[in-house]
């Protein structure tokens, strides 16, 4: 699976990377980038820092969105708290010591999370202590015996009048009476200061690669709708022309393909549907079973010569995948699959409108003619093929006219292209005996031989 994980202040993208491999990492949360990192096709959102001033925040309705797509929605520590307390009842998954305080009312203002933080040149590095933290440090001390109820209470006093861009233990210091407690405490700080939205997010990513790890849906998944309102739309619209969420290495491959305009144009086309189809997967709730994994591993494998495990790998690092990645392409070419057969009886119409505006219709139709002319006046056998006929017709069609190996589950490569397994192989059949003139007995004699040999 896919996850993006939005954070900043709280902690680092290299030790986000080293607790939840392979995922992509981006800067604080603002409104609109939850909604884009789901059309973009992530499958797992962590939030843990985002805006809360100087650009609009996080939008409610665009975490109900995602989890409205079947995407597990997770948050934590700072602003990925404050909204999973706000959306537990959907869905949302709240992970955390700071979660559970917003979610009981044991906190509630926003400036518990808040902090001043530099620039992104700078690594969003905090500038200003957390709330949340300085009450988890006080805890650990009176629970030390540092400080004793009333000192506790005066430290807590003192750092909450602070405006949250001031706040900071050395301010938070300077606002205590001089005394030796206060000497005392400031002494301890060094070793014994509690980072409490460090601690919460590096839970969230633990629960995080297990979610992941598990390829199991997402729990919370939203049961009904959310309302499209004109502000919604609006965000939709103006998020759909932002640039694309991709690595550097990505945008340079796509960047190449956009030199070829009729290949990227083709590319194009396939990317659209497999993005439909995987939306409407997600709506309907279908998950890839492991059977299903293995399948498409299979069929990939075959398709491409991968046979040797050091084959696979080789392919794997030439196109920038883990293992863990391309088992997530796996799923997803899955859900396409299977969101495309479920609307396969309702393809043929426009399967014949896409033929005529390609220009390829009439051609088509020419062949079926003659075929059929040709067919007519041979004599048509008045029984099925056999089994082993069957497999013989099938090694023909696939060995012979398509030069590829025969797939392993042909009732799936007959689900794949429309029909049944009986429609396929009378397909196939016909096809030979248009190919043979008639001779049905080649396929009879190949099956003997084939006997005889076992």
């Amino acid at each position: 699976m896919t996850a993006v994980v939005f954070a900043g202040p709280t902690i680092g993208k290299e030790e986000t990377q080293a607790l939840l491999p392979g995922t992509i990492v981006l800067p604080p949360a603002g409104q609109g980038d939850i909604y884009k990192a789901a059309r973009q096709g992530a499958e797992a959102i962590g939030l843990i820092d985002g805006y809360f001033e100087g650009v609009p925040s996080v939008w409610h309705k665009e975490i109900l969105w995602a989890m409205e797509q079947g995407i597990a929605v997770f948050g934590s520590a700072s602003m990925g708290a404050l909204r999973a307390a706000e959306l537990s009842s959907f869905g949302m998954i709240g992970i955390g010591r700071i979660y559970q305080d917003y979610a009981s009312g044991a906190i509630i203002d926003d400036d518990e999370v808040a902090v001043l933080h530099s620039p992104a040149e700078l690594g969003y590095g905090p500038l200003s202590e957390p709330m949340v933290s300085i009450r988890a440090t006080v805890e650990h001390a009176a629970s030390s015996s540092v400080l004793d109820t009333e000192q506790a209470a005066a430290v807590l006093q003192v750092a909450k009048m602070r405006f949250y861009q001031q706040r900071t233990w050395k301010q938070v210091l300077a606002d205590l009476p001089p005394s030796n407690w206060r000497d005392h405490f400031a002494a301890w700080l060094k070793t014994g200061a509690v980072d409490a939205k460090r601690n919460d997010a590096q839970e969230m990513l633990a629960r995080m690669a297990e979610f992941l790890k598990s390829g199991q849906p997402a729990a919370g998944r939203m049961r009904e709708q959310m309302e499209r309102t004109l502000a919604w739309q609006e965000l939709v619209r103006r998020t759909a022309v932002q640039v694309s969420i991709l690595q550097d290495a990505d945008r340079r491959v796509l960047d190449e393909l956009r030199l070829q305009p009729e290949r990227y144009a083709a590319f194009r086309n396939q990317a659209a549907l497999r993005f439909l189809a995987l939306q409407e997967a997600r709506r309907s709730g279908n998950q890839p079973g492991r059977e299903d994994l293995l399948a498409q591993m299979n069929r990939h494998r075959q398709k491409h010569g991968l046979y040797r495990s050091r084959d696979l790998q080789t392919w794997l690092e030439a196109n920038g995948l883990t293992a863990a990645q391309y088992e997530a392409e796996l799923g997803r070419a899955a859900q396409t699959a299977a969101a495309t057969v479920a609307v396969q009886d309702g393809l043929d119409p426009s399967l014949l409108s896409e033929l005529r505006l390609a220009g390829a219709y009439a051609e088509l139709k020419l062949q079926a003619e003659a075929k059929e002319k040709q067919l007519a006046e041979l004599v048509q056998p008045d029984a099925p093929l056999q089994r082993a006929e069957r497999l013989q017709a099938a090694a023909w069609y696939f060995e012979i006219c398509l030069q590829q190996d025969v797939p392993e589950d042909l009732e799936a490569h007959a689900a794949g292209i429309g029909i049944g397994a009986e429609e396929f192989f009378e397909l196939i059949r016909r096809e030979f005996m248009y190919h043979n003139r008639g001779k049905r007995r080649a396929v009879r004699d190949r099956s003997d031989e084939a006997a005889q040999d076992q």
